[in-house]
C-alpha cells in the first residue's frame, strides 16, 4: 500500500450517491488519478491517500484509495480554488475572490469563526454571511465524521446519515455510544456497530454492550410483528449475538429492569420482555377500551325502527339481519367491532351507518391506517375520510425526533361517532395513539376483515380483540347475491374456509396460470401486463394492473419484476428525465412507494377547489407517480394517489422503490382493478393461507395466479400463520373479566 500527499486539482467524477469520487491530486512534481469513495471532497483540499496502485484500460495508471485524510487548503490560491469550486453554497468565484481580497490566508478562520464578517464585504449581507458560515460549518461536520467512521469501514453514505442524525454532535454522540448506529435511520448491522464499540475500547461483556445488545434483540422482535419476546428466546437470541455466555444476559436483564427501558411480565406459562413502550401502549389499550366500554354513549338514537327504515328505502335496500344487528348495536353501544370478509356488505353497514347517525344529528369522523384506504373511504361513502394520523394530527418533534399527535386525552378527537375501517392493520401503536384521542362516551366502530394478514407493524390488535370476546362483535357471512356472482368473492371465501379455489372461471375474472419456473413465471407476468390484459379486459397497465408477489428477491419476487416491468412500461425516452440511484433508475412516470415512515416529510395538496392543504409525513405503503426530477437542483416530485405532492432530495431515494410489483404485505389496504399475483420461489416460510386470501381480496375485477399449481395447494391448506408474541389477547381477558 502507497501513502500519497497533495492538493486536489481537479474533479473528474463524483456519483453524489455513493460519493465515488475520481480527481486529479498534485503530489510534488507529480499529477496523479486516483479513485475511490471520498464524500465531499474539494479542488483546493490537501489530502493524504493511502492505496494500491491499479491500471485501468481506458484511463491508465489510478491509485485506488483505501483510507484517506483530507485537511483544509492553506495557501490563498489553494484556497481560491476551494472557495470556487462551489462547494461552500452561496460562494462562486466572483465572491470567492472578494472573500480572499479581503482575509488572505485567514479566510478560512473567518468563515468558520467569525462568519459575520463577511458582511464587510460589499455584496454579502449579514443574512447571507451567516448563511455562508453555516454551510461552511456543515462540510465541516460532514468532513469530521467521514474521517472518524472510515477508521472503522463504515462507508460514505452511512456517514451521511450519521451526520444527517446528530449534526455537530455526531462524532460525540458515537462515541458516547456507538450502537446508536443501528437506529432506524441509520440502520448499520448490529455486529459493525459492535465492532466499533470494542475499537473503543467498550469491554465484550460489559452491561453497556450487552444491555445495546439485548436493546437491539428487542427492536428486531418489533419489526417482525412481535410486541415482546419470552425470556428464553430474547436470552438464546442475544448471548448468540454478542457471542457470551446466557447468564451474562440474564444478569444484565435484571438490571435493565431498573432502568424502565424495559419492563419484564410473569405469566403462567412464560416471561414476557417488553420494551418500555411497547408495555405501557398494551396496558393502556386494554385499560382505556375498559374504560370506554362502560360509558354510555353521549348522545342517544331516537326512533331507530323508523330511521333504519327510512334509510333502507332511501338506499334501496333490505339489510341482512347481521347487518341490522351491526345497526342496531352501533346505536346502543360504545364500541363496535364489525368483521367479514369480500362481499359480505361491509360498506354498504358502514354507509347505513353513517346514514343513521347523520340523521340523529351527530358529528361523524371516518378513518382508515392508509392513505389508498381513506381514498377508498371516501370514494364509498361520499364522505371525507382522513388517515388515522391526520385524524389525530400527527406533528414531527424535531428536539425529540419524536412523532408527536395533536389530539390526545386533553384534546381529543372532536365527534360523536369514530368509524375505522381496515381496521386489521392497526399496530399497538396506532390504537394507542387513536385511543389516546377517543373522549368516553364517543362511539368507536372498528371495521376490518380479522382473515387477513395482521398490521405490519407489531401486535395483532383486531385478531385479539375479537379473540378475546370482551368487545360486542358482528361477524358478516352472508355474501350478497352481487358478489356471488364474482369468481374473485367465491375463491376468496372458498381459501379462507380451506377449499381449493375454481380456477379460470367463466366469468373472466379468476384465472390460474400454471409456470414451472420463477423465470418463466415472470415472463408469463410481463406479457400478462403489458399485452393480454390490457388488450382483452382494456385495463391500462400503468394505473389498473398491480403485480404482488410474496416474495422479494429470486426471478419473480419483486425487485426483479420491477426491473422488467419498468423496462417494458417506462422505458428510457428523449426528454423523460432520469436518476440512477444504487443499482436502480428512477424515472418520470415510474410508479413508486415509499418504504418507511417519515413523520417530518412535507406534503402539499392542490384541491380542484380551494386553498392549498399541506402538512407533513408520508408513510410505508404510499404509492405514487414521479411527476418531475429536476437534475439541477437534486429533487424529484411524486404525487400520490391521494394528492400529496412531495419533493424528495436526491440524497433521500432511499425511501422509495418501483410500484410495478410490490410485496402482499405491502397491499394491504389497497384496491386495484386488477391483481396478478406471483405464486414461483416463495419461501416456505411465507406460503400461507392468510397471505394468499389478502392478495386475492385486493383485486376488484380481475385476478390472474401465475406459478406453481403446487404451491397454490400448500398455500390454501396452510392454515399456520407467522406467530406473533402479543399479550393484549390475555391482558383484556384480565381487565374485563
Amino acid at each position: 500500500m502507497e501513502q500519497i500527499e497533495g492538493i486536489v486539482e481537479d474533479i473528474i467524477f463524483c456519483n453524489k450517491d455513493n460519493w465515488y469520487t475520481v480527481c486529479d491530486v498534485r503530489s510534488g512534481r507529480r499529477l496523479i488519478t486516483i479513485v475511490g469513495y471520498m464524500p465531499g471532497l474539494a479542488v483546493g483540499e490537501t489530502i493524504i491517500v493511502n492505496g494500491n496502485w491499479t491500471v485501468h484500460q481506458d484511463y491508465g495508471e489510478q491509485l485506488k484509495v483505501e483510507t484517506y485524510e483530507r485537511s483544509l487548503p492553506t495557501t490563498t490560491d489553494s484556497i481560491f480554488k476551494y472557495l470556487s469550486s462551489g462547494i461552500i453554497k452561496g460562494i462562486g468565484e466572483i465572491t470567492a475572490k472578494k472573500i480572499i481580497d479581503k482575509f488572505g490566508n485567514d479566510t478560512l478562520r473567518v468563515l468558520q469563526f467569525e462568519p459575520l464578517r463577511l458582511s464587510e464585504i460589499k455584496g454579502i449581507s449579514a443574512e447571507k454571511a451567516l448563511r455562508i458560515g453555516q454551510a461552511f460549518m456543515e462540510r465541516e461536520q460532514i468532513r469530521q465524521i467521514v474521517m472518524f467512521l472510515q477508521k472503522f469501514g463504515i462507508s460514505a453514505t452511512y456517514s451521511i446519515k450519521v451526520w444527517k442524525k446528530f449534526g455537530s454532535e455526531s462524532v460525540n454522540e458515537i462515541t458516547k455510544n456507538p450502537y446508536r448506529l443501528t437506529d432506524e435511520d441509520i440502520n448499520i448491522g448490529f455486529k459493525i456497530a459492535d465492532r466499533v464499540a470494542i475499537s473503543l475500547g467498550i469491554d465484550s461483556q460489559s452491561e453497556f454492550r450487552v444491555a445495546s445488545g439485548i436493546h437491539y434483540a428487542l427492536s428486531k422482535a418489533v419489526q417482525n410483528g412481535h410486541v415482546y419476546l419470552p425470556s428464553d428466546v430474547l436470552v438464546s437470541y442475544a448471548s448468540k449475538l454478542l457471542n457470551i455466555s446466557p447468564e451474562v444476559v440474564e444478569n444484565t436483564l435484571s438490571k435493565l429492569i431498573f432502568e424502565e427501558s424495559i419492563y419484564i411480565e410473569k405469566t403462567a406459562d412464560e416471561t414476557r420482555v417488553y420494551l418500555a413502550a411497547f408495555y405501557k401502549a398494551e396496558q393502556f389499550v386494554c385499560r382505556k377500551l375498559k374504560i370506554l366500554s362502560e360509558v354510555m354513549p353521549k348522545k342517544d338514537i331516537l326512533d331507530l325502527d323508523e330511521l333504519l327504515q327510512r334509510v333502507e328505502d332511501e338506499h334501496s335496500i333490505e339489510y341482512t339481519d347481521e347487518q341490522l344487528k351491526a345497526i342496531r348495536l352501533s346505536a346502543t353501544e360504545s364500541i363496535l367491532v364489525v368483521t367479514g370478509g369480500p362481499g359480505t356488505g361491509k360498506t354498504t353497514l358502514i354507509k347505513g351507518i353513517i346514514s343513521i347517525f347523520e340523521k340523529s344529528g351527530m358529528e361523524i369522523a371516518l378513518a382508515a391506517p392508509t392513505g389508498r384506504a381513506a381514498k377508498r373511504m371516501t370514494e364509498a361513502t361520499g364522505m371525507e375520510a382522513k388517515t388515522i394520523h391526520r385524524l389525530l394530527e400527527m406533528e414531527f418533534s424535531e428536539n425529540e425526533n419524536l412523532r408527536e399527535f395533536k389530539k390526545n386525552e386533553r384534546d381529543p378527537i372532536k365527534a360523536d361517532v369514530i368509524i375505522i375501517d381496515e381496521a386489521s392493520m392497526i399496530d399497538i401503536l396506532l390504537m394507542h395513539a387513536l385511543l389516546k384521542a377517543v373522549e368516553p362516551g364517543t362511539r368507536l366502530i372498528l371495521v376490518g376483515d380479522v382473515d387477513q394478514l395482521p398490521s405490519v407493524g407489531p401486535g395483532r390488535v383486531l385478531s385479539d380483540i375479537i379473540e378475546s370476546q370482551c368487545l360486542k362483535t358482528i361477524r358478516l357471512n352472508t355474501i350478497f347475491r352481487q358478489a356471488k356472482e364474482s369468481f374473485i368473492v367465491i375463491n376468496a371465501h372458498k381459501i379462507n374456509k380451506g377449499q381449493f379455489p375454481e380456477l379460470n372461471s367463466p366469468n373472466d375474472d379468476f384465472f390460474f396460470i400454471s409456470r414451472n419456473s420463477s423465470q418463466s413465471t415472470a415472463q408469463a407476468i410481463l406479457e400478462l401486463c403489458t399485452v393480454r390484459i390490457p388488450e382483452k379486459f382494456g385495463l391500462d397497465p400503468m394505473k389498473d394492473i398491480q403485480v404482488l408477489s410474496p416474495a422479494k428477491k429470486g426471478d419473480s419476487g419483486v425487485y426483479s419484476l420491477n426491473a422488467a416491468l419498468q423496462q417494458s412500461l417506462n422505458p428510457p425516452k428523449a426528454g423523460i428525465k432520469e436518476k440512477p440511484y444504487r443499482g436502480m433508475i428512477f424515472r418520470e412516470n415510474d410508479r413508486v412507494m415509499q418504504v418507511k415512515n417519515n413523520y417530518n416529510l412535507s406534503w402539499k395538496m392542490i384541491p380542484e377547489n380551494g386553498d392549498v392543504v399541506s402538512g407533513e409525513g408520508i408513510f410505508n405503503g404510499d404509492m405514487g407517480i414521479i411527476r418531475d426530477i429536476d437534475p439541477e437542483n437534486n429533487y424529484l416530485t411524486v404525487l400520490f394517489d391521494d394528492g400529496k405532492l412531495v419533493e424528495y432530495d436526491f440524497d433521500m431515494l432511499d425511501e422509495l422503490e418501483h410500484s410495478y410489483a410490490i410485496t402482499v404485505h405491502k397491499s394491504q389496504g389497497s384496491e386495484f382493478p386488477a391483481v396478478v399475483i406471483a405464486l414461483s420461489g416463495i419461501p416456505p416460510m411465507l406460503r400461507l393461507r392468510n397471505l394468499l386470501y389478502t392478495a386475492i381480496t385486493r383485486a376488484r375485477q380481475l385476478v390472474i395466479l401465475v406459478g406453481h399449481i403446487e404451491i397454490l395447494k400448500q398455500m390454501v391448506n396452510n392454515i399456520t400463520e407467522k406467530e406473533r408474541f402479543t399479550g393484549l389477547k390475555e391482558r383484556l381477558n384480565q381487565y374485563f373479566c
